[in-house]
């Protein structure tokens, strides 16, 4: 009589073939039983020394065995989970080496204006939220880009709109939205007067009040200035009860992680968040509510970090769902705003090189204590004056440290590098932290911003930088860019614009480079190469399945696979209808 794994077996039609399993279940040592086993697919597991097989076994949270169907049917049991693939291709989880986590949340409350058409739109929104909304009740909203929209405003001061719509659309509710970039803020003039703006407030430092030709302000403000918007919404909100303010975090990490996860996103690196954030974060994380991993970088101040740093980092935390290893700063803004830091000046406003909006020194000072306290750095750095200030303070560091050989520091988006600069990162062991979809969704600027011998020479240079010797890893950005790592692959793998057009197509990935891109290098890129971003016994079992081999199908099939299944610690949390 068959033991209880091969009649198990027995009932897999496509498992093997009938005459083979009896023979094969026999002369196979018992094993304990696992709790998930996924079998009759494609198993892609970025793991050169076993690249691919047909099923996979998870006891618990762990990877046990990938092989054949043959292989994997001893570790099912009476109580396994067995999912038939039929022939679907499962991978390892998306990593989304950086992202916002509770602005993914954020921003499925506020106004979404990512699909908006014209400034026209977006006064037709606000002023149906003014009339929704209660006596004084701030507005806000996030995703608009005025370099893609159908028609330029009128009027307009270098590009953007002015505020005068916008506030008698709402002259009673201050209203302020953040451009897509999240490098740039627009308010109305109820905002405005809240936050005690008027044409003779001085630009703050790393910051601009955009203004007229007669001095007055558009409504628009860039990179630091949003922070004097920022201060009138918080000192609106000085009532609220810390359980309020708490409660509202808690719904934003909620949503963050429910469309993450929906979208195969089983690990997600959160790129700057406060030390109270992270207070939520670990509560939510201890009650088990917690269902992708979070990986979080620290953005606070420097006074702030000197105290704090030591008691706050962790490293695989609450069931290996919560880490607090790294140090996100900011040393410029973004190329769409045009406050990205240059070493040349626009080549649409000749006037500007953009902005430095952290000064070098405070970054040095950060430096220190992250090296002191045993912290990842990690860099936001756009213009390629951005980078190059990034790097001379990295190597600084590394020379001044020598004892200290695996830091792993990181840039945030590396976008636009100067040829000089590129070898740089091989060199110096840094981390490109990139996002595909940028490239495609900023090209239609890129070239006006730049001029043609810029893009061509430093704009989104991943074959480049992967030839230096660089990881580079990838992300969404979101809520920058949607959320979902399918677009961002296909960005990534095609570099092709919605007109069709590809955006010098010599610096795509390959499809296994991409992959790599999203698992084992985001992995590697939060010292997490050990446990996550391949399919391998031992690791975690974070594993996604997709509707089509995104690594096969005709370039433009790509876009429509979808998540039929994720999975995190080997638990099914999302399932495709």
């Amino acid at each position: 009589m068959l033991n209880p794994v091969c009649r198990r077996a027995w009932t897999l039609a496509l498992l093997a073939s009938p005459a083979f399993l009896p023979l094969a279940c026999a002369g196979k040592p018992k094993v304990e039983p696992a709790t998930l086993v996924l079998s009759q697919g494609r198993i892609v597991t970025v793991d050169d020394g076993k690249p691919e097989g047909q099923a996979l076994a998870a006891r618990g949270d762990t990877i046990v065995a990938v092989g054949t169907n043959e292989e994997v049917a001893p570790y099912i049991g009476p109580q396994t989970r067995v999912v038939d693939l039929r022939g679907r291709l499962a991978i390892p989880g998306f990593i989304d080496g950086h992202g916002h986590f509770t602005g993914v949340g954020q921003a499925r409350i506020t106004l979404n204006l990512t699909k908006v058409k014209n400034w026209d739109e977006v006064v037709a929104m606000v002023k149906d939220a003014a009339q929704k909304a209660g006596p004084g009740e701030w507005i806000r909203g996030r995703g608009w880009h005025q370099d893609k929209w159908d028609q330029k405003p009128k009027p307009a001061v270098e590009g953007f709109p002015t505020h005068q719509s916008l506030s008698a659309a709402s002259p009673n509710n201050p209203v302020v939205l953040t451009h897509a970039s999240g490098h740039a803020s627009f308010a109305n003039a109820k905002a405005m007067e809240l936050a005690g703006v008027t044409g003779r407030t001085p630009n703050p430092p790393g910051g601009e009040i955009l203004k007229d030709p007669k001095g007055a302000p558009t409504g628009l403000f860039r990179e630091t200035a949003s922070r004097l918007l920022q201060g009138a919404y918080a000192k609106a909100r000085e009532g609220m009860k810390p359980e309020e303010v708490e409660a509202e975090t808690r719904r934003e990490v909620q949503l963050a992680d429910e469309e993450a996860v929906s979208k195969g996103v089983t690990s997600f690196q959160d790129a700057g968040s406060s030390f109270e954030t992270i207070d939520v974060f670990k509560k939510v994380a201890a009650e088990g509510k917690l269902g992708l991993r979070l990986f979080v970088m620290i953005r606070d101040t420097n006074e702030r970090m000197a105290t704090k740093l030591a008691a706050y980092r962790l490293v695989d935390g609450y069931d290996r769902h919560l880490t607090v290893r790294a140090i996100k700063h900011t040393i410029d803004g973004a190329l769409g705003s045009r406050g990205a830091w240059l070493l040349e000046p626009y080549s649409d406003l000749p006037t500007s090189t953009g902005l430095n909006t952290t000064p070098v020194a405070t970054v040095e000072e950060t430096a220190k204590l992250a090296m002191a306290n045993g912290y990842q750095l990690c860099v936001h750095a756009i213009g390629d004056r951005a980078n190059r200030e990034t790097l001379n303070i990295f190597e600084a560091a590394f020379k001044a440290n020598p004892d200290k050989k695996d830091v792993r520091w990181r840039v945030e988006h590396a976008q636009h590098l100067s040829l000089a600069d590129i070898p740089r990162f091989g060199q110096l062991g840094v981390i490109a932290s990139m996002q595909g979809i940028h490239c495609t969704s900023d090209a239609v600027f890129v070239p006006a911003r730049l001029g043609d011998r810029r893009s061509e020479e430093g704009a989104y240079v991943w074959q480049k930088l992967m030839k230096s010797g660089a990881v580079v890893s990838n992300g969404t950005d979101a809520p920058v860019e949607d959320v979902d790592p399918i677009p961002n692959f296909y960005a990534s793998v095609t570099r092709k614009l919605a007109d069709g057009s590809t955006f010098y197509p010599d610096q795509r990935m390959t499809r296994t480079e991409a992959l790599r891109s999203y698992t084992l290098n985001a992995a590697y890129a939060a010292f997490e190469e050990s446990s996550k971003g391949s399919l391998s016994p031992g690791k975690l079992a974070d594993v996604v399945v997709l509707s089509k081999d995104i690594l096969t199908v005709p370039e433009e099939e790509i876009k429509a696979a979808r998540v039929d299944y994720t999975i995190v610690g080997g638990k099914v949390l999302h399932e495709g209808k």
